[in-house]
């Protein structure tokens, strides 16, 4: 008999990933991840006791690439380069954008708490909104979110023009954003 092959836990893990990326976070499985591996399930089990399990590990793996994502923004003004990233995550990786911001699953509960209020933070270094408390910050964030996850969503899905293009996209992500935040200054007497 053949000995059994060995994986260490970030190849199990990267199997997965490239499930999710392909088919979606509900089509892991153990068996799946094994035949991606070209290996039987005790692997699989020596490292993550249940599926759920791996798939937590894969969702920080997500975060990570998410994180990645934001860094390679970097222009200065993290509220743009929050929306730059979205953008790019929902264009590269349309299946798991899809999977994640479009079904009610318990994935992103772990990606709220883990990036919204890291988001808000790096917001704290944009100078364009200097002067705005924590709870304006969130509420800020919170409207740029919805019309950022909107507009991800028809990048996903294909819905915009052929014309639309990533700097089509980061100029309508730069409008709405000054429209957001100038009205903000104005409802605080800022401006």
């Amino acid at each position: 008999m053949a000995p059994k092959k060995k994986f260490s836990k970030e190849q199990i893990i990267d199997a997965a990933f490239e499930i999710a990326k392909t088919d979606g976070m509900d089509s892991i499985s153990i068996r799946k991840v094994a035949e991606k591996l070209g290996s039987s399930i005790a692997p699989i089990y020596v490292n993550f006791s249940e599926v759920d399990e791996l798939k937590k590990e894969v969702m920080k793996k997500i975060i990570e690439l998410s994180n990645q994502l934001l860094s390679e923004q970097n222009s200065g003004h993290p509220f743009r380069d929050i929306g730059v990233a979205s953008l790019r995550f929902a264009r590269e990786y349309s299946v798991l954008f899809r999977d994640l911001v479009m079904k009610q699953n318990e994935y992103m509960d772990s990606y709220d708490d883990d990036m919204g209020h890291g988001l808000v933070e790096m917001m704290k270094g944009d100078s364009n909104l200097a002067g705005f408390s924590q709870e304006e910050l969130m509420t800020i964030f919170f409207k740029m979110r919805v019309f950022t996850v909107g507009l991800s969503v028809m990048v996903a899905n294909g819905l915009l023009p052929k014309e639309f293009n990533e700097e089509k996209g980061v100029e309508f992500l730069n409008s709405t954003a000054t429209d957001v935040i100038t009205t903000a200054r104005l409802n605080k007497g800022m401006d």
